[in-house]
């Protein structure tokens, strides 16, 4: 990777990811390079047990450990704040949203907005492989809510793969305190609040089958958390 200021930054928050996150570096990095401008790929690991930092061993990639786990919401905020391209891109490990959607997502950065980020919802979404049913009726039961509660006319908040200018992603990430699921929601409130301009678009995207989302469990942290920044807690 070239040593100059990288034009784009790709944060991927990894816990226990061993198995594939180096795959999953390697084929952001190649698709990056056909792209000939500077990048970096940032790795955060959450609080791993299974050697994730050790699979990324000479993988083109830097690695961000932190000590304990914190949620998906620390480790984006970690890697965001640690990043210094000119634009933000955040991806799950299992690359459910292909690297090369970013070009689907550019566009609405040049037309004015600060941030673009995936849907699923979208009538022009493209899902390939959808999710078992019973998380799609949580994923639109939880949109529900989002819609209801705080972002009316967000259709999906969750999608992993959020494009950002790099001093809007480090200006919310750095306001943000949720570290779990529900950090998107709130990124996204804080992004309306500071006069920010979001878009979402439509993308194509696969379910992986690796969620590691644990659905009772899970869901009642996410209503807790939805429910505190509706009454303005900061968290």
């Amino acid at each position: 990777m070239p040593d100059c200021v990288p034009e784009l930054s790709v944060v991927v928050p990894a816990r226990n990811e061993a198995s594939r996150i180096s795959r999953a570096v390697g084929s952001i990095a190649a698709y990056l390079r056909g792209r000939r401008e500077a990048f970096e790929i940032i790795v955060v690991d959450d609080g791993s047990s299974d050697g994730t930092s050790e699979a990324l061993s000479g993988a083109p990639a830097r690695v961000v450990r932190l000590p304990r786990h914190q949620g998906k919401g620390g480790a984006v905020r970690a890697g965001v704040l640690a990043s210094k391209g000119s634009l933000v891109l955040f991806v799950d490990a299992d690359l459910s949203a292909p690297i090369e959607e970013l070009e689907t997502l550019l566009p609405w950065l040049d037309r004015g907005f600060d941030a673009a980020i995936g849907s699923r919802a979208l009538p022009d979404s493209r899902i390939e492989v959808p999710q078992p049913l019973y998380r799609r009726v949580m994923g639109r039961a939880f949109s529900l809510l989002v819609r209801a509660l705080l972002l009316p006319g967000v259709r999906d908040t969750q999608c992993g793969f959020k494009l950002f200018k790099g001093d809007a992603a480090r200006r919310l990430l750095s306001l943000s305190r949720l570290d779990g699921y529900c950090f998107d929601v709130e990124v996204l409130m804080l992004a309306r609040d500071e006069g920010f301009k979001v878009a979402e678009v439509p993308i194509r995207w696969n379910d992986s089958g690796r969620s590691q989302v644990r659905p009772l469990l899970d869901a009642g942290l996410m209503l807790m958390d939805l429910l505190a920044l509706r009454s303005g807690v900061r968290l």
